[in-house]
């Protein structure tokens, strides 16, 4: 069954010629970066944020200690970043607008590393079908002038049998380029997802951390009013 599979394979590339060899080495290279994407992101635990929403209770609650550990020990862009925020603001007195500047540096680095391959991807999926109709067009010239040659005995088998051969590299074509494509929208989706994830932690770090701020500035109102002077 495994030979006749690879004889199979073998008499595609035969009929398809260059532009199926090169439709079967560009799939390679986009099975190849998808493989790789996707132990990226299972690796930074991408849209897993358990930890920094526990980190982020925690912060709220009082526990700084606790809370940056937490969010240290999280590896994907969310917990960097809230990581990130907590560092700065335990026993600095570093300007808000400083902090939120580096938390914004380090989550560009992150969602940078996570769309990294991305241009590979949409370029396989833009040039694959260019590529079939290329062979498809080199085909039916290829096709025409064999009836051409035949003169005046034309086989209608000829024609026919060049049409489908010519047709065989834009199936190849579509066939890489439909799941690269389906596969890179849904890469991006996660990213943008995590982008979202990373500016609404980062927002509400920042105005819990405020608030906070501003109730241990507030001074106590006292229990009992001061009794009124008599006149």
């Amino acid at each position: 069954m495994t030979e006749n599979m690879f004889q199979q394979m073998r008499d595609l590339l035969a009929l398809g010629g260059p532009v199926v060899v090169i439709l079967l080495v560009l799939s390679v290279i986009a099975l190849a970066l998808i493989l790789l994407k996707l132990v990226q992101f299972w690796r930074e635990r991408v849209g897993f944020h358990g930890r920094s929403e526990r980190a982020m209770y925690l912060w709220v609650h009082g526990n700084a200690v606790e809370a940056r550990r937490v969010a240290e020990e999280d590896r994907s862009a969310v917990g960097a970043a809230l990581a990130t925020a907590m560092r700065l603001s335990m026993g600095r007195s570093l300007p808000r607008q400083v902090v939120e500047e580096e938390v914004g540096r380090v989550a560009l680095r992150r969602l940078h590393d996570l769309q990294s391959g991305f241009r590979a991807l949409d370029a396989i999926a833009q040039i694959s079908p260019l590529l079939g109709l290329f062979g498809t067009v080199l085909g039916m010239i290829e096709a025409f002038r064999q009836l051409q040659g035949a003169g005046s005995a034309v086989d209608p088998s000829i024609l026919a049998g060049g049409i489908w051969v010519a047709l065989l590299t834009t199936a190849a074509g579509l066939a890489v380029a439909m799941p690269v494509s389906l596969v890179l929208t849904w890469f991006e989706t996660r990213v943008e997802n995590e982008r979202v994830a990373i500016e609404t932690t980062a927002t509400g770090f920042f105005s819990q951390t405020a608030m906070g701020e501003l109730r241990d500035a507030q001074p106590s109102a006292p229990i009992f009013a001061a009794p009124a002077h008599a006149h």
